[in-house]
């Protein structure tokens, strides 16, 4: 952040200023007036005329990896940040038929992970099943990265009218950046950790995991899904 280094994030090398981008939004730091990759790959923000801006709210305990962004803080009252865009409880509703298709589009658009088989991915979708954006990397935490970082640069957040999928689990963390990106649904094609169905539910999040053999568990807020074949999660362990 101008000439004091913030934090070291191994990604793959694509699209690196979106990721800083996602970290400058979910760590809830006002917005920057421009970006840069240096040529050894650094990428520097420089904060807007006026901002103050407390560099001990991002210390950690060592650098941080291409995980979740949890590691190195000394609580989970620390980890948790305000969600910078509330949800509405009537947003758009989506079909379960259509959730059911939502991972064999995410494959087919995975361009990387074909010659690779080694990403994970992030994917934005309509309400309607049509797929908006896709962001792949090693780390999972750092496709969301990208992803969200993305929607920033192009001036389209709060994400409200749209859907995210994950390729694997939905853990805490990936909750939380979905919810200060504003989005109200988000699938993941694996399980969800108990702390992540219950910052959902605080949050009045729709949060779908399992999505599999024409079935999903709803695991927070099932009023906006409809259709059969839904089988809702009261609680989890």
């Amino acid at each position: 952040m101008g000439d004091k280094p913030i934090v070291h994030v191994p990604i793959t090398k694509v699209r690196g200023s979106h990721t800083a981008l996602q970290q400058d939004v979910r760590e809830d730091i006002a917005s920057c007036h421009s970006i840069g990759m240096a040529p050894s790959q650094e990428i520097q923000l420089d904060l807007a005329a006026g901002v103050d801006f407390d560099f001990a709210r991002l210390e950690r305990n060592f650098c941080t990896s291409s995980s979740c962004g949890v590691c190195g803080k000394t609580s989970l009252e620390a980890v948790e940040t305000a969600v910078s865009c509330p949800l509405a409880l009537d947003g758009p509703g989506m079909e379960a038929a259509t959730i059911h298709q939502l991972p064999d589009h995410l494959r087919a658009a995975q361009s990387v992970f074909d010659k690779t088989g080694g990403l994970h991915a992030s994917a934005l979708f309509e309400h309607t099943g049509s797929l908006v954006d896709i962001r792949e990397d090693v780390g999972r935490h750092n496709a969301l990265d990208k992803l969200i970082g993305a929607q920033l640069l192009a001036g389209k957040l709060p994400l409200s009218d749209k859907l995210l999928l994950v390729s694997g689990r939905a853990s805490f963390e990936l909750v939380q950046k979905a919810l200060m990106a504003g989005i109200a649904i988000m699938v993941a094609v694996g399980a969800p950790s108990s702390l992540a169905v219950e910052l959902a539910r605080r949050s009045h999040m729709t949060l779908v995991g399992f999505v599999r053999a024409g079935q999903f568990n709803i695991y927070s807020g099932p009023w906006r899904i409809r259709g059969s074949s839904v089988n809702e999660v009261e609680s989890t362990t």
